[in-house]
């Protein structure tokens, strides 16, 4: 199911948010597998008319993060991506960071490639 996320680097891990219930909560619990996709990040090269693709694709495990300091953390650094400052970001975890859960995929093995599109 497609979701916004962000990537740590530090610790190579992907997180994401949603609500407490649905279906990607039953999912979950259900089993704790996962598969990662992202596509995009179009460049073109001067010596190529058509344009590069990268792709990867991530097998690992998602875990459901426990409310406290560290969920908060992560729900600020996820909306940091798309929030203009971090006065912003506060007053919406104030008002409605409680009804998010914070998931955090747990990489076990990741493949990628770069095409051109012709």
């Amino acid at each position: 199911m497609p979701i916004n996320y962000v990537y740590d680097k530090e610790v190579q891990k992907i997180y994401f948010h949603g609500a407490h219930a649905g279906h990607k909560v039953d999912a979950l619990r259900n089993c704790d597998k996962v598969c990662f996709t992202v596509y995009g990040n179009e460049t073109i090269k001067e010596e190529a008319w058509a344009p590069f693709l990268q792709s990867v694709v991530v097998f690992g495990r998602c875990h459901f993060v426990e409310s406290g300091a560290k969920a908060t953390a992560l729900l600020k650094q996820f909306a940091m991506k798309y929030y203009p400052d971090a006065q912003m970001v506060d007053e919406e975890i104030a008002r409605a960071g409680k009804a998010a859960q914070v998931f955090e995929i747990e990489i076990e093995h990741l493949s990628g490639k770069e095409i051109q599109e012709r």
